[in-house]
């Protein structure tokens, strides 16, 4: 398995033949974006890597569609060269016949398998919930899920992805309940000002605690720098990886912007 991280929640995951694409954030630094509820947020830091050098994607993996820091503008454009998006049923509902072979929407607990071929085996994507804020926020800030990958018939998950999520009971329950090779982390502790402490996503060391329960060959944190929301960014997370166990901190592993990375 390769992995490039572009910057906030988007990699470029590559393995056994498949190309996926999680979350396109592809716009230049510098813009604010409404994230609803008198709440924004400034991008600071562009992509690691240009979206015409991104080459072929054979699937967009959209933990949701509603917010900036996870799809924006010329992220939107990239949907459309991909072979097909999966993403959380409303969102589906919204992106329409965005990707060449459209959108499959899922609920937390659904699947859908992308065939394989040309040497790939089938990929099965399993949506996981995710909840992106405190309890009783879903009204407000919308559906959000996690998928699970499965490469052929194998009943391990080859690729966890968490989406943006708070450490919660369901969360828990998934990292007690599947046996994962590496996972992909969603952290920032993201804050707003309107909202004061209220965080809509795991903090470090939250993330250190689930990783101690889910027990990955490795983890790769993500969603950590490049945009003003993030309140738990790359100090926090070097703060609760110097606090984590060891035998947890060994299978935490950040990657270098932009770096096509062996996990193998």
């Amino acid at each position: 398995m390769i992995l490039t991280h572009i910057g906030g929640p988007t990699v470029l995951i590559e393995v056994d033949g498949w190309r996926l694409l999680t979350d396109p954030t592809f716009d230049p630094p510098g813009g604010r974006y409404s994230f609803g509820r008198g709440s924004s947020s400034r991008k600071l830091i562009g992509p690691a890597v240009d979206p015409a050098d991104v080459g072929r994607v054979d699937a967009v993996l959209l933990t949701h569609d509603h917010h900036a820091d996870n799809l924006d503008r010329l992220g939107r454009g990239l949907l459309e060269s991909a072979d097909v998006v999966v993403t959380t049923a409303s969102g589906a509902r919204r992106l329409g016949g965005a990707g060449s072979g459209g959108v499959r929407g899922l609920i937390a607990g659904a699947s859908t398998v992308l065939p394989g071929g040309r040497g790939r085996p089938d990929l099965s994507v399993t949506a996981t919930p995710a909840r992106h804020g405190p309890p009783l926020s879903r009204p407000i800030v919308g559906d959000v899920v996690g998928f699970a990958l499965r490469l052929g018939d194998a009943s391990d998950v080859a690729l966890w992805i968490t989406g943006d999520t708070v450490l919660y009971g369901a969360l828990r329950s998934v990292a007690s309940s599947l046996a994962v090779d590496v996972a992909l982390v969603h952290v920032g502790g993201v804050r707003f000002g309107v909202s004061g402490p209220l965080r809509y996503t795991m903090t470090g060391r939250d993330a250190v605690s689930l990783v101690a329960a889910l027990r990955p060959r490795l983890a790769v944190p993500v969603h950590y720098e490049g945009w003003s929301h993030f309140a738990d960014g790359p100090a926090g997370l070097d703060a609760a990886l110097a606090a984590a166990p060891p035998d947890v901190r060994a299978r935490i592993r950040r990657l270098d912007l932009g770096v096509a990375t062996s996990l193998d």
